[in-house]
């Protein structure tokens, strides 16, 4: 059977031309990976099967990165992997191992970057029956639009006293004019990269999911009070944009990220969709997240809208402390197959998988990092949670 007949094409208008049966390449990830993911795929498997009585499937297609990738390849992430997420336009992953000591500085960073998957996008929600430590975890409903490519994470630095962090300051001194580097001789340095075309392709996208969705609300996480023309400059072209392409479509707002942080905890449904940078959307994602319930419950996904490209992911680390034990809670990379599911126009099979996880939480029922804090919580294996899930649908 050719595989190209179960690839995800892509339309002259953008819009994705799903088969019934359709590859999707995974990495299984390290640590907890090895556990959490085939969870994943069992429930999702459930969900795509009760969702439509054997009509459509998924075709699992494993590819290499990570330690495992390295201790037999050679290479934390290999070319192949990247060709494989662009060819099917769709991939998942586990979490990965971060490289120590040189190479790779972060293989997410790496195959966001390789792929130019621009948006970081995360959803956070709460679930019934979750302990929070927030008064009104309902009330926090938003989707976060994390620009991928640029920021401090495009990792253009020098080391303090090396030679090219000197040549770097005699640059900035000599040609610049620039004279206010208090310690030169100690410091090191980093180069801030914010282009209209990044900013402003990561707010269309955030514009276009909001009237999707109906919201019609999107506010500019932003610390542009400082950083003038990198952060000022990101503000700047989100309304610019909004005013060109969106005029009478969009409700557009901007906040200070640190008076954004302090907003979200204090009214936290005044906000819908979030459009920032990648430094203040790491920090933004990770506290909404905590809000609800942590992080293990936090799915997430990498897309190029205009390529049509998505590797969804877990949102954790590997845990390698859990690894082998059957604790793990598979819930990020679950949640975040959801959102692949959705990204297909599987809608009925997520809903499906959302249903089984609401009711779940609902009757006490969690992994035990979840359960412990439950009111009646009765915690259960990473297999155990999955077949419950299954059960459910």
């Amino acid at each position: 059977m050719n595989l190209t007949d179960h690839q995800i094409q892509i339309l002259p208008d953008g819009t994705l031309s799903v088969p019934n049966t359709v590859t999707v390449p995974f990495i299984t990830g390290d640590g907890i990976g090895a556990e959490i993911t085939p969870a994943m795929q069992q429930v999702i498997d459930q969900a795509v099967k009760s969702a439509y009585a054997g009509q459509r499937q998924i075709l699992w297609k494993e590819v290499p990165a990570g330690q495992h990738a390295f201790d037999t390849l050679g290479t934390y992430l290999p070319d192949e992997t990247l060709k494989a997420f662009a060819d099917y336009h769709i991939g998942i992953k586990g979490p990965l191992t971060t490289p120590v000591g040189g190479g790779i500085r972060s293989l997410n960073v790496a195959m966001r970057q390789g792929l130019d998957l621009y948006v970081c996008l995360r959803p956070v929600r709460w679930f019934k029956g979750v302990e929070s430590p927030v008064k009104h975890p309902e009330r926090v409903n938003m989707v976060v639009f994390r620009e991928n490519t640029e920021d401090i994470y495009a990792g253009i630095e020098w080391k303090a006293a090396s030679p090219e962090a000197k040549r770097f300051y005699e640059f900035l001194h000599d040609e610049m004019g620039v004279t206010k580097v208090r310690f030169p001789e100690t410091s090191a340095f980093g180069v801030k990269p914010v282009s209209e075309e990044g900013s402003k392709r990561l707010i269309k996208a955030a514009c276009q999911y909001a009237i999707q969705q109906g919201s019609k609300h999107v506010t500019l996480v932003h610390k542009g009070n400082i950083m003038k023309f990198t952060e000022g400059g990101f503000k700047n072209w989100g309304y610019e944009l909004a005013e060109q392409d969106f005029k009478g479509q969009i409700r557009m707002d901007d906040c200070i990220c640190d008076a954004f942080l302090q907003n979200a905890l204090i009214k936290p449904e005044a906000y819908d969709v979030i459009a920032t940078m990648n430094l203040n959307g790491d920090y933004v994602s990770d506290m909404l997240a905590a809000q609800v319930g942590g992080i293990g419950i936090s799915p997430g996904a990498n897309i190029n809208y205009e390529a049509g490209r998505a590797i969804f992911e877990a949102t954790h680390g590997t845990a390698p402390d859990l690894a082998g034990k059957n604790q793990a809670n598979p819930c990020s990379i679950i949640l975040s197959a959801v959102m692949m599911l959705d990204h297909m126009g599987w809608h009925e099979a997520a809903n499906k998988v959302t249903q089984a996880i609401e009711s779940t939480f609902g009757q006490g029922y969690a992994t035990a990092d979840l359960a412990r804090f439950m009111d009646q919580g009765k915690p259960l294996g990473t297999k155990e949670f999955a077949t419950a899930l299954c059960q459910e649908m």
